[in-house]
């Protein structure tokens, strides 16, 4: 009877176990971009559960995520407002036939557009505010505090404007400062108060002080004091605590520089480098490649700032993204139609989702718990 009452207890206890490991799995929900489909692809508990279909063009989608809302922009100028449990598509607005970024302020959605060379301002649930036209094409879009920063990449300008109704409803943004900068800026991110924009024909990257309104110009250099021709986009740098990493462009180096960039060294890969990812303790990069190297991914100690892992899989990768709640690195298989699962802790393929077409970007979504 004893043993009886022990294995029934064993099994309660492994019953919970397995219960409570689904529990944490499914506050974890990732969105995948499949980019030649319109369509989202939904991801929890380690299978595909669901689509999102009609998404508009997804050759380039971006979700962020605010809370318990979801906010997607197309390549062909939709911003798609959604929820993320239910799944449901709550607004969508059309700002121009080609829109390259967005923000997500407290009272309002900012959209940097390609095509029709403006900046549209939306309320948090899609209605029109107001379009800034600056004849420009208009990338780098940031928030900092009330000020709404861009870059105009056919003017060579960076634009800070503030929001003269800060705190309100409905924001008002008028013209604060605009900063001449190199040549064609086309992308940018935000550290603190810092703005960093880099150029397509500058042999430099500017960086401008939001506190003081302060421009500057920083010139990056690599082994044997040669310029780095070309900064590849920000989204592909990775800044840690002491470290700031950056692919090359045309080498197969990552490039390592203090927060001041002084360069501290280039650590050899395998092949040309595209996408760098930090892990949320900052204690490992994910590496990515272009050409032949494409398959492959190779992780790097960033203490030692030496390779301990590669992994080489059937197909592109296109995007990858680490957990902020369990051991895991997601990693998008494009022409395999696969999202791969690397275990972080132990450092192996874990498992293959399948029933995703065609991945790009992922997105991860924490759900939170209702009590």
């Amino acid at each position: 009877m004893k043993k009886r009452l022990t294995q029934g207890f064993v099994a309660s206890l492994l019953s919970m176990a397995v219960l409570v490991s689904a529990t944490a799995n499914a506050k974890e929900k990732i969105f995948v971009v499949e980019r030649e489909s319109s369509s989202l692809a939904i991801i929890s508990d380690g299978l595909t559960k669901s689509h999102m279909e009609n998404m508009h063009n997804m050759n380039h989608g971006i979700i962020k995520f605010d809370g318990d809302d979801a906010y997607l922009i197309s390549r062909d100028g939709f911003v798609v407002k959604f929820d993320p449990v239910t799944e449901k598509v709550l607004h969508e607005y059309k700002t121009s036939k080609s829109a390259i970024g967005f923000v997500i302020g407290k009272n309002y959605v900012a959209v940097a557009n390609y095509d029709d060379k403006s900046v549209d301002i939306l309320t948090k649930d899609l209605k029109p505010i107001d379009k800034i036209k600056t004849g420009s094409k208009n990338v780098g879009i940031k928030i900092y505090k009330d000020y709404l920063i861009f870059a105009q990449m056919d003017n060579d300008k960076v634009t800070i404007l503030k929001d003269e109704n800060s705190g309100k409803e409905t924001p008002k943004f008028k013209m604060y400062k605009e900063f001449k900068v190199g040549k064609m800026p086309f992308d940018a991110m935000i550290q603190g108060n810092t703005y960093i924009v880099g150029f397509f024909l500058s042999k430099s990257f500017g960086v401008i002080d939001l506190d003081k309104m302060e421009f500057s110009k920083i010139k990056i250099t690599a082994d044997g004091n040669k310029p780095v021709l070309k900064v590849p986009h920000f989204g592909f740098w990775s800044i840690g605590k002491d470290k700031i990493f950056i692919p090359a462009v045309g080498d197969n180096k990552v490039m390592v520089y203090d927060p001041s960039f002084n360069f501290i060294k280039n650590i050899e890969v395998l092949g040309l480098p595209v996408f760098t990812a930090l892990s949320p303790d900052k204690k490992y990069l994910a590496v990515t490649f272009s050409g032949k190297d494409f398959p492959t991914m190779q992780i790097i100690d960033t203490k030692t700032l030496k390779i301990m892992k590669s992994f080489t899989f059937k197909g592109k990768i296109l995007h990858l993204r680490w957990s902020n709640m369990d051991d895991s690195l997601y990693v998008s298989v494009n022409d395999a139609n696969q999202v791969n699962v690397i275990n972080t802790k132990e450092w192996f393929l874990e498992r293959e989702i399948f029933q995703v077409k065609r991945p790009s970007g992922i997105f991860i979504y924490e759900m939170k718990d209702k009590k």
